[in-house]
């Protein structure tokens, strides 16, 4: 289980990068606590911009979805909010920070969290060897199903978020490492795969 927070984010977007136009559609960000969801934050978002219809093909959210959903300029502080200075996560996280980043510059605000989690790169460190670290091939593999749809944001957070409760249990039970904090898995993202068994093993030395 974790000693401090963990906020969980995925986004649905236009495209692939803000610095090309591309704008969220939907957020959904989940705070972990211990070794559960115990808070969430899910909306659509209205960007005032068009869906490309891959887009729509790939999510489902259709144009007229978020023409009916609260502007980004209510969401995004909301959603900093929610976030606060918790740990951020997500996989991929380098996607999802950008979006947030880039949302939150436009409106003049800025974000809190205090260190990121990618559970993409924890996932290749922790359980190596999986044909694949995409969310849904991911998950399948540990086990955790998909409650909802793949590629909208409550269910890919829920899925993401289960990830990280799973890794959790996971040092637990390979290292003894009991109560883990947040920034261990920020120091564990920061290293070579390699290495990561030899300083989980000192990092754990005696809890067991």
């Amino acid at each position: 289980m974790y000693l401090r927070p963990i906020v969980m984010l995925d986004f649905e977007t236009t495209g692939l990068s803000p610095g090309m136009g591309a704008r969220i559609t939907e957020v959904a960000a989940l705070r972990i606590e211990g070794a559960r969801i115990v808070d969430r934050f899910v909306s659509l978002v209205n960007c005032g911009v068009e869906i490309p219809a891959f887009i729509t093909s790939l999510t489902g959210i259709t144009q007229q979805m978020v023409d009916s959903a609260p502007c980004v300029s209510k969401v995004v502080p909301e959603l900093l909010r929610f976030i606060g200075r918790d740990t951020l996560s997500a996989h991929n996280a380098s996607f999802d920070e950008k979006f947030l980043k880039a949302e939150a510059a436009d409106l003049g605000l800025a974000t809190g969290h205090e260190q990121t989690v990618c559970s993409l790169k924890l996932s290749r460190r922790l359980f190596p060897g999986l044909p694949s670290y995409k969310l849904s091939p991911l998950s399948s593999s540990l086990g955790i199903r998909f409650k909802g749809s793949a590629h909208r944001a409550e269910a890919d957070a829920e899925v993401s978020a289960e990830v990280l409760i799973h890794a959790a249990s996971h040092l637990d039970r390979t290292y003894g490492a009991g109560s883990i904090d947040p920034s261990l898995l920020a120091r564990v993202n920061a290293l070579s795969a390699a290495k990561v068994p030899d300083f989980l093993r000192k990092e754990f030395a005696g809890r067991g």
